[in-house]
């Protein structure tokens, strides 16, 4: 069963379609990623799904209610944490989730059992302000304010941009639990090594989905020939790629970059060319697309611009 169904909604600011015809379900108790950059629609969606905004057209159910009809039943059902840090930074920890759970007619007592294995790791600082803790804690905070009122979906936007890799490692081991609860989460993020810790993800750049499927099917979609490529001076290494006549595409990734055939080619093919045009320390070698090669590679064949 669904617990989230889209249907070709889109919603623009001006003369910027920020979303454009979308359409996607999430079924009950899955951890479905939304994954593109800045500028890809991601938080407007989010809006209008927690019913912040509604759509110029289209239909979205969010747990069987309309997000246009039914917007104030929705409200008590789903909880959403932002991108941007939107509690009282002035009042404490403790503060802040009485706050929220008064809103909600509810205690953190009473919803404790959902928010225990969180709380746990900034319970001894209850007393400090919200403004005074730091990235990893204040998205603890906001998770646990999302929670209080035990929602049945769970929306977070961007929940780890901006905070350290071991923040961020603990942040979706949480998710994981919650998600062994039942709950159903829907998270977006701009990192590409996110998605495959997702059950199913939409890819989504200029206000449109360019596709959704598990992460492990999504990297199937891409068919050429990839290679990661290295040498001396990576700034006339990535011109002299792009003029390749085997070059479908070559974008940096770290360190090295990675190199899309037309066509198959060999590494020694490729080695000569380089060589041919004065490259030297280059290292070649065959390499499996991840979710970010399909991506760049999606967006190459869709040509979607970016939105605000």
């Amino acid at each position: 069963m669904n617990a989230i169904i889209v249907d070709n909604i889109s919603k623009a600011y001006g003369n910027i379609q920020a979303v454009s015809n979308v359409s996607f379900e999430v079924r009950e108790g899955e951890l479905f990623g939304l994954i593109g950059p800045d500028g890809a629609g991601k938080t407007t969606l989010f809006k209008m799904l927690v019913t912040l905004l509604f759509p110029d057209q289209g239909r979205a159910v969010v747990n069987g209610k309309d997000i246009v009809k039914d917007f104030l039943q929705l409200r008590t059902q789903v909880g959403y944490m932002p991108g941007k840090f939107s509690l009282y930074q002035d009042l404490t920890i403790e503060e802040n989730l009485d706050f929220f759970a008064t809103v909600f007619g509810t205690s953190i007592q009473e919803n404790y059992d959902l928010i225990k294995d969180i709380y746990v790791q900034i319970e001894p600082f209850k007393t400090r302000r919200a403004g005074k803790l730091s990235g990893g804690m204040k998205q603890k905070l906001a998770l646990c304010c999302a929670l209080i009122h035990k929602p049945e979906v769970l929306f977070l936007d961007e929940p780890t941009t901006g905070v350290d890799a071991v923040s961020r490692k603990e942040f979706w081991d949480m998710l994981k639990s919650l998600k062994q609860r039942g709950l159903t989460i829907l998270v977006s993020t701009p990192y590409m090594d996110e998605a495959g810790l997702c059950d199913r993800i939409a890819l989504m750049q200029g206000g449109k989905i360019l596709a959704v499927d598990t992460p492990q099917d999504i990297t199937k979609l891409f068919q050429r020939p990839l290679f990661a490529v290295k040498a001396a001076e990576t700034f006339r290494l990535i011109q002299d790629l792009r003029n390749a006549s085997f070059t479908h595409s070559c974008y940096a990734f770290g360190e090295y970059l990675h190199l899309a055939l037309e066509h198959e080619t060999t590494s020694r093919d490729i080695e000569a060319y380089l060589a041919s045009h004065n490259h030297r320390q280059i290292d070649i070698k065959r390499i499996d697309p991840g979710i970010e090669d399909c991506f760049m590679d999606l967006i190459s064949q869709t040509s979607v611009p970016a939105q605000s």
